[in-house]
């Protein structure tokens, strides 16, 4: 679904947005667990991993699962590299790799194949204190999060999903068809992304009221990318990507998009846009 080259670029924008009042509350929330077993959905090239893996205490053991052959090939020379920049030693393993810290604490992370698409791997969260996914739960239905809600439930797990977008878009300077882009991305985000028709906009609110039913605290907080005009290339992708998805929803506006496009590609050239893209992260607490 997603480039390895799209989410190396977006990296950086989504690790400054991140909530780190969350992030610290979760990492306090697993301090009570020797070894903390952490279930990633939909890892990508591993991100979350190396933004949380020296935000959370003490030993880890990770299972990240991607469908992508290709993500799942990137993902290993990427840790690997940032392994390598860390205060660690680092040992290839069978599924993974391996961090031992000067502490002694060690840290394995294994990657797995997996389909995620109907969600009946309830193997896979079997004695997980932690199920996270970064950039995810606006792609899948409202079906697809309830089922994801049953697991982390029966687990007993802490859930973690962060970047999910909300339907914020704002470009500055403002232009005069910005609202009508917005409003045409936000529907193609609702299309089916292989989860069923997807939540789009509406996940986050999905997310609190389906996890407060499963007997969760949930809390929320904002991880908006806000893009500074040197964030010309991010925002280059964003702004054809953006295109591209408004003509799939109304191909009739075919012209009045590319004069859209033709515009705010112009602004980020001459160093003079500016994009903020709403995002919530979410974290849901068991009552037990």
């Amino acid at each position: 679904m997603f480039s390895a080259e799209w989410l190396s670029l977006r990296e950086p924008a989504d690790e400054a947005a991140r909530s780190e009042t969350l992030t610290h509350a979760l990492a306090d929330i697993l301090l009570r667990d020797e070894v903390v077993r952490i279930l990633d959905l939909a890892s990508g090239t591993g991100a979350n991993a190396r933004y949380l893996v020296n935000r959370l205490r003490g030993e880890q053991q990770w299972l990240l699962t991607e469908h992508d052959p290709a993500l799942l090939a990137a993902a290993l020379p990427r840790l690997m590299a940032w392994a390598d920049s860390q205060d660690v030693s680092v040992d290839r393993t069978a599924d993974g790799i391996r961090l031992s810290r000067t502490n002694g604490a060690v840290c394995q992370i294994d990657m797995r194949r997996v389909d995620l698409a109907m969600l009946e791997h309830q193997e896979l969260f079997m004695g997980r204190q932690l199920v996270t996914a970064s950039a995810l739960l606006d792609l899948v239905s409202e079906r697809w999060m309830r089922r994801l809600a049953e697991h982390c439930r029966h687990a007993r797990a802490t859930a973690f999903f962060t970047l999910t977008y909300n339907g914020r878009i704002e470009c500055d300077p403002v232009d005069s068809a910005d609202s009508m882009i917005r409003d045409l991305v936000n529907r193609h985000q609702r299309t089916d992304k292989g989860f069923g028709p997807a939540l789009g906009p509406a996940a986050p609110d999905a997310a609190e009221r389906l996890f407060t039913e499963m007997g969760y605290d949930v809390r929320r907080a904002a991880s908006d990318w806000i893009l500074p005009p040197d964030a010309s290339d991010l925002q280059r992708q964003l702004i054809e990507g953006w295109a591209v998805a408004a003509r799939e929803i109304d191909e009739k506006r075919s012209d009045a998009i590319g004069v859209w496009r033709s515009r705010r590609l112009s602004l980020v050239d001459r160093r003079r846009s500016g994009i903020v893209v709403g995002h919530d992260d979410v974290l849901a607490i068991s009552r037990d």
